[in-house]
């Protein structure tokens, strides 16, 4: 007979947890465009939840999960402005149709959440990727919830995670004041080329370092030093280097080396997948044994229960039609129109055949490193070229400049579609990850982010609509002065244009793809001889991402390596280890509550530094006062959770 069970999907925590989607979703959205960042939603959700349900008496640690399940969509949904805004770019929306824009986001983010159920099986309870984020807002849940206990060891695990969280979102405000800066970076000559080394000051990025692990970081810096001290310089000593060095260094690795990540990343995501595709059919089989077995009337464990297969593969299929009759409407007039039915029937194929891949990629992405800093826009270049790309082989390419901007725009749209599939994908196994770390129900939680999907694709439309009429896309026809950036857009309208205009450089791809296979073979090497592995994801991700993204996570995983070792040394070592996995924790958590602050600022007064308090002619200070209050801030956190642990 089994224990009663806690209330988990309630009413009041579907409400909140929709309230609190739609504020960070178009926070999101304003954010992403206007200064090129998103914040993480699933923790600052987890931390609203509980301080506002602590007012009810029978509030729960599921009931708060939940809550952050439905508003985490927030965070990852409004990453479709990477690819939505390119449609405004080439000239061919002049803003967003709000029904269109709306259904893009719901059926693509359903899609994701529907291909992501068997994926739980396969990646989350059946493998030891890290999850970090996954595990941290699991962390903050479980400390929130003991801390009405008042035990010891449960006092010392909010007492650790409170003071990392103030500690880096009291160093952010002091970054966005500009006494101290956010970022460091310096561009040198190396020989006859150039190179750079960055980094952003985010206590964050140490916290997700730590919690991945050794070998991700390391994997990660192999591919960061490859990017930024072999392929930067080679290249840049190829073109020459005239002007200012850091244009040469910065537009080299924009429009070079990260179509080389791209390629790597290509090729990592195909064998990542061939490798987990038995687990996933596993899975699936797994889940369709589970339904059998509840229609013959056996019981589950609720920790088991997703959703039943028959619903999930129904929702699928259920999904052609309307996305056939979008696809439809959007071709209308164009050169897609004169052989729609066939063109159509193919782009669901893609889209159904892409979907599996990208959500098993994405999930296992975000598994490794986290969702915040999986490269999801790496993703849809592979979408956006594999969409072009079948256009191009059918209708070829250059030509008359309307029928190619009709056949871009299409890629476009097919690709908005494809990518809402990735950002689901790319969050939903961490939400399922706390789920099973504070023994939620999966199937509450796959529908908590079907209900979520639906209450940010409501919002994203009006906010796109807003910024379009208030500020325009650069790129676009008319854009103003004050255009906003939206780089991310601009890169993938613009491969498209490449591939379908026929003049995109594919050998860049093809040597990172190379480099992939290399990457892979000493991967596997090294795994039969019992070394440490060297996931090549992650070597794909450090080439794709910029320095400033990824130096910090290899110095995490490296302090929390040595962290671990100094606990095994402790009386009770496992409890050492969850001290500095709260204090880890809590380096996410005040970054993202702080996110979520200075987006409310950024929109309210306009400005991309509302907090700042002196100007341009500081930065020689900021500097190193930036530096040197992170690096203190960072050696105390650690002393102050070896000290809480008892660590010697």
């Amino acid at each position: 007979m089994q224990k009663t069970r806690l209330p988990e999907l309630t009413l009041r925590g579907i409400v909140l947890g929709g309230l609190i989607t739609l504020v960070f979703t178009a926070a999101n959205v304003y954010l992403g465009l206007k200064v090129g960042l998103t914040f993480a939603t699933s923790i600052p959700a987890a931390v609203i939840s509980m301080a506002v349900l602590r007012f009810f008496s029978n509030a729960n640690i599921l009931e708060n999960n939940i809550v952050q399940t439905i508003a985490s969509a927030a965070g990852t949904l409004a990453a479709i402005i990477f690819v939505l805004p390119g449609l405004v770019m080439i000239g061919w929306w002049q803003g967003f149709p709000y029904w269109t824009t709306t259904a893009v986001c719901a059926i693509g983010g359903i899609l994701g959440v529907m291909y992501s159920v068997p994926l739980r099986r396969a990646l989350v309870t059946g493998s030891d990727l890290p999850y970090p984020e996954g595990v941290a807002a699991a962390e903050v849940l479980k400390v929130g919830a003991a801390s009405e206990g008042g035990a010891e060891e449960n006092a010392r695990g909010l007492r650790t995670i409170l003071t990392s969280s103030l500690a880096s979102a009291g160093f952010a405000i002091l970054a966005a004041t500009k006494l101290a800066a956010a970022e460091a970076a310096t561009y040198f000559r190396v020989g006859a080329g150039a190179s750079s080394v960055s980094t952003s000051l985010s206590m964050a990025l140490i916290g997700v370092g730590h919690l991945v692990g050794l070998s991700v970081g390391a994997a990660m810096l192999f591919g960061m030093l490859l990017s930024w001290g072999g392929l930067v310089p080679v290249m840049t000593a190829m073109h020459g280097v005239s002007g200012a060095v850091s244009d040469v260094v910065d537009t080299t690795f924009r429009s070079e080396v990260r179509f080389i990540g791209a390629g790597t990343i290509g090729v990592a995501a195909i064998w990542t997948l061939l490798k987990i595709m038995g687990p996933i059919i596993s899975g699936i089989r797994s889940a369709m044994a589970a339904a059998r077995a509840r229609k013959d009337g056996a019981e589950l464990e609720l920790t088991q229960r997703d959703l039943p297969i028959g619903i999930v593969g129904g929702t699928i299929l259920a999904s052609l039609l309307p996305i056939a009759v979008l696809l439809w409407q959007f071709a209308a007039g164009g050169p897609i129109a004169e052989h729609a039915v066939p063109i159509i029937a193919g782009t669901l194929v893609y889209i159904l055949f892409i979907g599996v891949v990208i959500a098993a990629v994405c999930g296992y992405m975000a598994g490794l490193i986290g969702a915040s800093n999986s490269p999801v826009s790496g993703v849809g270049i592979l979408a956006v070229l594999g969409a072009a790309l079948l256009l191009a082989i059918l209708y070829g390419h250059g030509g008359d400049p309307d029928r190619a901007q009709a056949l871009v725009a299409y890629a476009l749209f097919t690709t908005a579609i494809v990518f809402s599939i990735a950002t689901i994908s790319n969050d939903n196994l961490q939400d399922l990850k706390t789920g099973q770390l504070v023994g939620a129900t999966p199937w509450k939680q796959q529908f908590a982010l079907v209900l979520g999907v639906i209450f940010g694709s409501l919002v994203i439309p009006p906010v796109l609509s807003l910024l379009n009429g208030a500020f325009g896309f650069q790129g676009a026809p008319g854009a103003g002065a004050n255009a906003l950036a939206a780089p991310q857009a601009a890169l993938i309208s613009a491969l498209a244009k490449g591939v379908l205009g026929g003049d995109l450089d594919w050998s860049l791809i093809g040597f990172g793809a190379t480099i992939g296979v290399v990457v892979i073979a000493i991967d596997e090497a090294l795994g039969k001889a019992g070394k440490m592995r060297l996931p090549p994801l992650g070597v794909g991700m450090g080439i794709y991402l910029p320095m400033a993204l990824t130096l910090l996570i290899p110095v995490g995983a490296a302090l929390g390596y040595f962290y671990e070792r100094r606990a095994e040394r402790a009386a009770d070592p496992e409890f050492a280890k969850r001290m500095g996995v709260l204090m880890a924790t809590g380096l996410i958590v005040g970054e993202s509550l702080f996110g979520v602050a200075f987006a409310g600022l950024v929109w309210s007064t306009n400005s991309d530094a509302p907090l700042a308090l002196v100007g341009e002619g500081f930065e020689s200070f900021a500097l190193p006062i930036g530096l040197i209050v992170f690096t203190g801030v960072i050696a105390w956190l650690y002393r102050t959770a070896r000290r809480s642990a008892g660590i010697a």
